[in-house]
């Protein structure tokens, strides 16, 4: 990973893109009011979350951190940036799963590239990115072996597993009585559970 700062333009289309280097992402993200995504050379606001958006994030992750304690694996929430080196994606995943150690980027303490899974509360805007380059830029991550993804605006749920011989599998999930169960550490979960407190109704009148 470069320190170096370098910020480029360039005109692409007719239109002006600033490119930052990712040393100047990572000094103006510890000024910033609001977090922003990194992705080769450009930054992306990130855009905020719903009550419901939240309120999975933290159904799963809560139940996550309790069922593995005392066990080799941490969870983390959006607060905790992933490093994509060989992509140059600095992200924010709704919530982590790292096995062992923590493996941190080069020079920094809040920034680890070793997850294990990856779950995503989707959104309007960010729902065909998730499924698409965004699990492309995960999948390069070589501890990478699992991915959820969870609908807010109903009960569904689309998991990615990694085979042994390096496949990938999607199983779906639909309704309260149907169970997650992850892949990559014992762990299962209602998506009745996940879902708890979830008011569709709320955001569907927004």
């Amino acid at each position: 990973m470069t320190t170096s700062t370098e910020i480029r333009a360039e005109v692409v289309e007719g239109k002006v893109e600033i490119y930052y280097s990712p040393a100047d992402y990572l000094m103006l993200e510890e000024g910033a009011e609001f977090k922003s995504e990194y992705q080769d050379g450009k930054i992306i606001p990130m855009t905020g979350g719903t009550p419901n958006h939240n309120q999975i994030a933290l159904n799963l992750s809560g139940t996550l951190n309790f069922a593995t304690k005392g066990q080799p694996y941490r969870v983390f929430i959006n607060d905790l940036r992933l490093w994509i080196p060989s992509k140059r994606v600095y992200t924010y995943p709704d919530v982590m799963l790292v096995a062992g150690k923590l493996e941190f980027a080069e020079g920094r303490k809040d920034t680890i590239t070793n997850a294990v899974m990856v779950a995503e509360v989707l959104s309007e805007s960010t729902a065909d990115y998730d499924r698409g380059g965004k699990f492309k830029l995960f999948r390069s991550i070589p501890s990478f072996r699992e991915y959820v993804l969870i609908d807010q605006y109903e009960m569904h749920v689309e998991q990615f597993v990694k085979t042994d011989d390096n496949k990938w599998v999607l199983s779906e999930y639909d309704g309260a009585d149907a169970v997650l169960k992850l892949s990559c550490v014992e762990f299962e979960m209602r998506l009745g559970d996940i879902y708890d407190r979830v008011d569709f109704e709320s955001e569907s009148e927004e």
